[in-house]
């Protein structure tokens, strides 16, 4: 299982995809059809089984506590010096800082977004300095 937000590097020859074992991913009822019979979803047992899919795969709960702004910097700080960000660490911080104020907090996944947004950014900044130059 793959988590973002995790202690360990992600490997750049993996990929996640999401699949579900529903036949039926949008629940229709009779009602949608043009001569409604019955107000029951058509395929009740499909939701049922889904249900039930969740709590046997997914039964147990992992709560990610919202990290305090030194462990949240020290997580950033971490992960650019992982990605090779060449950046101030003051101006490294007043980034992240306004990052998590704009997205969802403080927390491990918030700081992988932001240095993946930063990494791509910065990418693009040097990309435009370089064709303008030329």
């Amino acid at each position: 299982m793959v988590l973002e937000g995790n202690l360990t590097a992600r490997p750049q020859n993996v990929v996640v995809y999401a699949t579900s074992n529903r036949r039926h991913l949008i629940r229709e009822f009779f009602v949608d059809r043009p001569a409604p019979k019955d107000n029951e979803e058509i395929h009740a047992w499909d939701t049922m089984q889904e249900k039930l899919s969740f709590s046997d795969r997914f039964g147990l709960t992992l709560t990610f506590e919202p990290a305090n702004q030194k462990t949240y910097l020290k997580i950033v700080q971490h992960l650019a010096a992982q990605a090779e960000i060449n950046i101030t660490q003051e101006d490294l911080e007043f980034q992240a800082l306004q990052w998590a104020t704009r997205h969802n907090g403080r927390s491990g996944r918030t700081a992988r977004q932001f240095i993946d947004f930063l990494k791509a950014d910065l990418k693009l900044f040097h990309a435009n300095s370089n064709t303008s130059n030329t």
